[in-house]
């Protein structure tokens, strides 16, 4: 499988600059990450109404709602090594590269769920409230029985993954990339464990890259709409080309056409169009996202 390493680290490089520029120009508390290409990684004000990362109004309905609030305790995993100490710990959604801020940034700003137009582009409902680190159940293979030893069988009991998706709106379920490198890799034996694998796909023109499924973020998602008879969604910005030749790649081992038509790639460029125009200024200063 053919990727494209400049397409993530080009896009990094500009948003760690667009962001310092940002932050220093609005006044917001930040400090910069060591290392040869510095990430601005904000911090909330001291009165916890604001945080230089997110749209005000975004946050100030984050921090009304617990269960999206819970969303911004996620520690950082690099924080303790790559960042000032601080007198608070340093968490994910803090950082300027954050798929996950950019997804709520733009989720929780009023009147963006309820907008017909952004209903329209994701084919939801407009009244529908978004369920961020949603646990989707992807079954599992049985194991296999064992011999007979005269002893009446228990029917066996099903088995799911239950790993996170970063949104559930309604019936949708999406993934969301910024400046990942890819869809993750995944051993060959897991991969191969959920149990409609072969239903779903033509799992011989999966791409692989040695004993790894690569992808495998999305192979998991697409079995989770299957299995639960959601839609997909991936969204990706229109700076990162390689990420959608990697979706189309596996959206062609799709065998089922109905599936095929539940599944769909959204740049974050189209979805602002839809926004409204607070929002859309701020995404357009800060991250570079321009209808």
């Amino acid at each position: 499988m053919h990727l494209a390493p400049g397409y993530p680290s080009s896009l990094r490089r500009e948003l760690c600059e667009r962001n310092h520029k940002f932050a220093q120009k609005h006044k917001l508390d930040y400090v910069l990450s060591y290392g040869a290409e510095p990430v601005v990684v904000y911090a909330p004000n001291h009165a916890g109404d604001c945080h230089g990362n997110f749209y005000g109004p975004s946050y100030g309905a984050i921090v009304k709602r617990p269960e999206w609030a819970r969303r911004l305790d996620k520690i950082h995993a690099q924080g303790r090594r790559a960042l000032p100490r601080a007198d608070r710990r340093w968490r994910e959604l803090d950082s300027c590269i954050s798929s996950d801020a950019l997804l709520m940034n733009i989720f929780c700003c009023p009147r963006v769920c309820n907008s017909k137009e952004v209903a329209g582009k994701l084919g939801t409902e407009i009244t529908e409230v978004p369920e961020f680190g949603h646990k989707a159940r992807v079954p599992l293979k049985l194991p296999e029985p064992k011999e007979d030893s005269g002893r009446k069988r228990k029917a066996p009991v099903e088995r799911f993954d239950r790993t996170e998706v970063d949104m559930k709106l309604g019936t949708l379920l999406v993934e969301a990339k910024l400046t990942e490198t890819d869809f993750q890799r995944q051993a060959n034996a897991l991969v191969e464990s959920y149990r409609d694998l072969e239903e779903v796909f033509e799992v011989e023109e999966l791409p692989r890259a040695g004993d790894d499924y690569v992808c495998y973020q999305l192979i998991r998602n697409v079995l989770a709409a299957h299995a639960s008879g959601n839609s997909f969604c991936v969204m990706l910005d229109a700076r990162r080309p390689d990420l959608l030749e990697q979706w189309h790649q596996v959206l062609r081992c799709v065998r089922d056409s109905n599936l095929r038509t539940r599944c769909k790639v959204l740049q974050w460029q189209e979805l602002a169009t839809t926004l409204p125009p607070g929002l859309k200024k701020f995404l357009a200063e800060k991250y570079g996202i321009e209808c």
